[in-house]
């Protein structure tokens, strides 16, 4: 409770005296059974109070000082902590002797017991039942007394002793009401006390009399008797309190604002004078020091001088003290207008990027683009680029050899899984645990304005009833706004038109399409074998040799080695799987070296079969004679292309069709159009229109547990029911993709590229695919699909011309 907050501070802020008191709110406890009573101790250790006096059920906080009392404090904890409380007639007497003290206290329990600093104990007691002590049993080296329980005598059914108990409550809730000093939730405690002796020792141990008054409530065995004394206590101390009231009201002045200021800023510098040099004032000297080299805008400037005014009137203790230097100590942090010096050597920067990247030509053109453009003109709005590609081909280490081929800082921020807008824009301080959002923290960190920013996994960012953190981004990616992002917590604008913000993303289909028009989209593709057995020898098998401290170890991969990895082991776009491959013959290296055994200085094939295995992937599995009815397609996915098959099988049924394999929409649609197609042209492809009726249809897609979409398996499965039905197999090593129409004719897809090379990873030999097509295989490097022969189409029919082998 706050009264209780309030009153432990008032304690531990007094100055040093051996027992310092202030009566908390009691606990309300039931009064003691006859069982509990009687398992009451006889003798306990008895301390000495001050100026106070310990009720029943009362809870007291007390400051221990004296050797005496810690002693017996120390052996009640020990002996079920009971200690007998008793008040001392002088409060001047440092050290009493028995005759000093009162003869009638309270057994209380030591609630809970706290050690402060400067060796003195605090301890928080609970009084229990009243005493009288019969004799000292010891007097060192603590007083310890026997002591015989005082029964307090209640009157049966005396509605005289009603009326006071309710007088009572009502002077109590009076004197609550006027006294300035008492808090107002102390009514609330008053109404809710039903207990008549709690409520009586609640309001005797609160009651500003003095000690003997108290003392002879204490000493009262008759409980009505003590209820009027109570009574005429409080009729004394409402009378005190009224005409002090009055008096104040008589002689208070009007005292205008300007008047009012100026005598409390008086009293604060008299008092900053007396205690010497605040710290607190060292600190806002210090933020003012500081602010006089940061540059920043004249807003900001602003509203560091108002918080700087805020802060020299509040006291450090204050919560809000510390909400508001931090963020004026956010605001000191930040860059404004620093910036750092960008190089404009494109030799040294082309040659950066292809030192730590094998190929991404498109890529790093666009990068030397803007650094021309840049160091023409001096200064432009950076562009928000947006690397996408299937996962392992580097698009995140990308980002770094860009920040150091211009000599800018880097900072990289993963929106994965991120689902707070508040991550983004920061809190406002007016929430617990309240801070800046990432973009700015970021900024603060590395100390410049003009960093590269990247903004990794962009397309898998979630959104839920906190926010849509896609949309925030919609501020902080477009060109336009960026010069004047605000957040929350800062509740300033900040000017992030100068850093180049790149994101990275597996696929455009998970972004925002708002979100989307504000990029320049680079598309990313898979590597070719001799892509990526260029990236093993220049990069992937140096790290691993050092991260194997193999370093010394003459060791060599072959060509061919690296290729039958690639080929045999992996399946990807990117280079991640193949990275973690070297790392396993890697380790079986090490453990030759460690065991000193010879190891032979190239790497060979029986070497890469004893540390991962049999091959995984066998490329005559693609490429060897199907039955009618099974062809072999290509596919584009989120980590690359890959190859699939499409069967179809015919058995006497009613012509129904059906489809298996987890298939989308569009390629059920595929399937629809295909045979549609098929039946239109029977006639052509000596097709008897009863086999569409007599037989039912079913197609099948194998890995049946992946989901599958698109349109471009269209002429796949147009070739598959067409060697079905007429019973013609496909030709091996033949790959196909491309969407059809009803009229016959084939239309383009995307993704050429990766499905180009996954169908060379295959061991595939010719592809068909649309003629428009055309330009996107003529963007590839021939050397990376030597020996893949392309046929080129516009109508369907051809494609089962070029497909399907002679009966």
């Amino acid at each position: 409770m706050s009264e209780i907050k309030s009153m432990i501070d008032v304690l531990f802020n007094q100055p040093e005296q051996e027992l310092e008191f202030m009566p908390i709110v009691p606990l309300g406890e039931d009064e003691l059974n006859d069982e509990e009573k009687s398992n009451l101790p006889n003798e306990v250790p008895i301390i000495a109070l001050r100026n106070t006096v310990l009720f029943p059920n009362v809870v007291l906080p007390i400051t221990v000082a004296r050797d005496k009392s810690i002693q017996a404090i120390a052996q009640a904890q020990k002996a079920g902590k009971w200690i007998g409380v008793v008040a001392q007639r002088d409060s001047n007497e440092d050290n009493p002797h028995p005759d000093d003290i009162y003869t009638t206290g309270t057994l209380a329990k030591v609630v809970k017991q706290l050690k402060m600093p400067g060796g003195d104990i605090t301890i928080f007691i609970m009084g229990r039942m009243r005493f009288h002590i019969e004799e000292y049993t010891k007097t060192e080296p603590y007083f310890t007394a026997k002591i015989k329980f005082l029964e307090d005598k209640f009157p049966k059914e005396d509605p005289e002793f009603d009326a006071t108990i309710s007088s009572i409550k009502d002077y109590s809730e009076r004197i609550t009401q006027q006294s300035s000093n008492t808090p107002q939730e102390a009514n609330v405690l008053l109404r809710n006390i039903e207990q008549q002796s709690f409520l009586m020792h609640f309001v005797a141990s609160n009651l500003g009399v003095k000690l003997l008054d108290k003392q002879a409530l204490l000493e009262e065995n008759n409980i009505k008797t003590r209820a009027e004394r109570l009574l005429q206590l409080l009729q004394s101390e409402l009378q005190l309190v009224e005409l002090k009231n009055e008096i104040t009201n008589k002689t208070r002045t009007d005292i205008d604002r300007q008047q009012r200021e100026y005598f409390l800023q008086q009293q604060m510098k008299s008092i900053r004078d007396e205690l010497g040099t605040d710290p607190n004032d060292r600190e806002i000297k210090d933020l003012q020091k500081r602010a006089e080299g940061v540059k920043m805008t004249d807003q900001a400037r602003e509203l560091f001088q108002k918080n700087i005014e805020k802060l020299e009137r509040m006291h450090p203790s204050t919560p809000d003290y510390s909400v508001i230097y931090n963020h004026l100590d956010l605001i000191l942090d930040l860059p404004w207008g620093v910036y750092t010096e960008d190089k404009y050597d494109l030799k040294n920067a082309q040659k950066i990027l292809d030192e730590d990247h094998y190929g991404m030509e498109k890529i790093k053109d666009r990068i030397l683009e803007y650094l021309a453009v840049l160091k023409l003109k001096g200064d432009m709005k950076s562009p928000i680029l947006c690397f996408v590609g299937p996962p392992g081909i580097g698009k995140t280490s990308l980002g770094r050899s860009i920040a150091n081929a211009i000599q800018r800082k880097y900072v990289r921020f993963s929106l994965g899984g991120l689902h707070d807008e508040s991550e983004l824009r920061g809190h406002r301080k007016t929430y617990i645990g309240a801070m800046p959002g990432r973009i700015v923290q970021s900024i603060r960190k590395i100390k410049a304005a003009n960093p590269v920013f990247i903004l990794d996994e962009i397309d898998k960012m979630g959104h839920d009833f906190r926010g849509d953190p896609s949309s925030a981004l919609l501020e902080i990616l477009d060109p336009e706004q960026n010069n004047s992002f605000y957040d929350n917590y800062l509740e300033l604008e900040f000017d992030l038109s100068k850093v180049l913000f790149i994101a990275t993303a597996n696929s455009l289909n998970d972004i925002q399409p708002a979100l989307r028009d504000r990029l320049e989209i680079i598309q990313l593709t898979g590597y070719s074998i001799e892509e990526k057995v260029e990236i093993a020898k220049r990069h992937l098998i140096p790290k691993q040799k050092e991260l194997h401290g193999l370093n010394k170890i003459a060791l060599r991969f072959p060509d061919k080695v690296i290729a039958k990895i690639i080929q045999e082991y992996t399946r990807e776009s990117g280079v991640r799987e193949l990275d973690r491959l070297l790392a396993g013959i890697m380790r079986s290296v090490a453990l030759q070296v460690a065991m000193e055994n010879v190891v032979a200085p190239q790497v060979s094939v029986e070497l890469v079969e004893k540390a991962l295995g049999k091959p995984k992937f066998i490329n005559d599995i693609y490429t060897k004679g199907y039955p009618p009815g099974v062809v072999v397609g290509l596919a584009w996915t989120s980590v690359g292309g890959d190859i699939l098959f499409i069967e179809t099988s015919l058995s006497k049924g009613k012509g129904v069709l059906a489809l298996t394999g987890n298939l989308g929409n569009v390629m059920k649609e595929s399937t629809s159009t295909a045979l549609s197609y098929l039946k239109a042209h029977a006639e052509e492809y000596k097709i008897p229109q009863t086999a569409f009726v007599e037989n039912d249809i079913h197609v099948h897609v194998p890995e049946g547990a992946t989901p599958k979409d698109g349109p471009s398996a269209g002429i796949t499965m147009l070739t598959s029911l067409a060697s079905a039905f007429t019973g013609r197999k496909v030709r091996p090593y033949l790959a196909m993709t491309g969407e059809i129409t009803l009229r016959g004719q084939v239309l383009p897809v995307g993704g050429i590229k990766e499905k180009v090379l996954a169908a060379k990873r295959a061991g595939v030999k010719e592809i068909i695919m649309c003629a428009q097509n055309q330009r996107d295989v003529e963007e590839i490097n021939k050397d990376y699909i030597k020996g893949v022969k392309f046929s080129y189409v516009t109508e369907m029919k051809e494609v089962l011309e070029l497909a399907l082998m002679k009966r």
